[in-house]
């Protein structure tokens, strides 16, 4: 059987939000479709930030008592109803989405098998993840939409290798770390509302450790988010040819760089995931590095090698940066000063 993909198991009809809706606005949608969190999307449908009832009850830090609002915040938040009193206790903030919302927002593509969705919710700690094609959400995937497939029976991909044992034990570390017995309210919290809350070097350890967990979060979306983002890139330049007016314009662009005293301009920066070394041969450097370039990297190279070369212009490569200590950038330059 063929891999289930995110396409296969997303819910299509999906509440959206705007970046400037109130937080009222975003808690009566909630409720009305009795949904824990909602994606916000700009004018043109691309996912722009994620929206929970935990950013909504963190926003009411003055609003609530302090023992009622981390009792929702703590057992509520994971799609229980928010009280009417919560909700009153909203129309006094003028925050919108785009004040509380997690961005960057980690998105994957329809053709996502469901045990690497699995993963990400495992390993990110989240319950959503927008689907999008062209960059634009089509779809949502939830723990719910994992669990009904699971339900339907064994996922197998085309080698019919069993899938089943890895999503499942995905499943289950997610519902260890997600679902938890929810207590009745603390009884005094509710009944003394006067009494001043007790301050522990415990509690304020537990809100360090919070942040800490929060920051590493962010960090992991933010690095996931530019990793799909390179790959993007790299597709868009493999699968992108370059026009003769396309090259035509590079050439302008040059002349004018030459005018205004200018030796040399950089005719394409590409990640150096477009060369089939990954851009060793270019960081050694080997006088073979132009066998590595595919893509829009190796038209540039073709071109300046019939146009310019035979004119006197020179075409470099190197590596322009290095993250983590390994090659990142690659930028193709045109010089033609001495």
């Amino acid at each position: 059987m063929m891999d289930v993909l995110a396409r296969d198991v997303m819910t299509t009809k999906v509440l959206s939000l705007t970046a400037d809706m109130t937080i009222r606005q975003i808690a009566k949608l909630l409720v009305e479709h009795n949904i824990s969190g909602a994606p916000v999307v700009d004018g043109d449908n691309l996912p722009i930030g994620m929206v929970t009832e935990k950013d909504l009850i963190a926003e009411d830090a003055n609003g609530a008592r302090k023992s009622e609002r981390d009792w929702w915040l703590t057992h509520l938040a994971e799609g229980e109803p928010l009280s009417p009193r919560f909700l009153a206790s909203l129309d006094r903030s003028e925050r919108l989405a785009r004040d509380i919302m997690a961005s960057p927002v980690l998105t994957i593509p329809e053709t996502t098998v469901l045990p690497e969705i699995a993963r990400l919710f495992l390993d990110l700690r989240i319950k959503r993840l927008p689907v999008v094609r062209d960059g634009r959400m089509v779809g949502l995937v939830s723990r719910a939409d994992l669990v009904r497939q699971m339900a339907k029976g064994p996922t197998e991909s085309v080698s019919d290798t069993p899938r089943e044992g890895l999503l499942s034990e995905a499943l289950v570390s997610l519902e260890s770390h997600f679902i938890q017995a929810q207590p009745e309210p603390p009884a005094a919290a509710i009944a003394e509302e006067t009494k001043e809350p007790v301050v522990t070097a415990n509690a304020f350890s537990a809100l360090v450790e919070e942040f800490d967990q929060q920051k590493t979060l962010q960090h992991d979306v933010e690095r996931l988010a530019a990793t799909e983002q390179r790959k993007a890139l790299v597709k868009d330049l493999t699968d992108h040819h370059i026009e003769n007016e396309t090259w035509h314009g590079i050439l302008r662009r040059a002349l004018s760089a030459a005018e205004t005293g200018q030796k040399e301009m950089l005719l394409l920066r590409f990640p150096c995931e477009l060369c089939s070394d990954g851009g060793r041969a270019i960081n050694a450097p080997l006088p073979d590095w132009p066998e590595t370039l595919r893509g829009e990297a190796a038209e540039i190279y073709q071109l300046w090698d019939r146009d310019l070369k035979p004119n006197g212009f020179h075409l470099t490569a190197q590596v322009l940066d290095f993250p983590g200590g390994i090659p990142g950038d690659i930028g193709l330059t045109l010089t033609w000063g001495g």
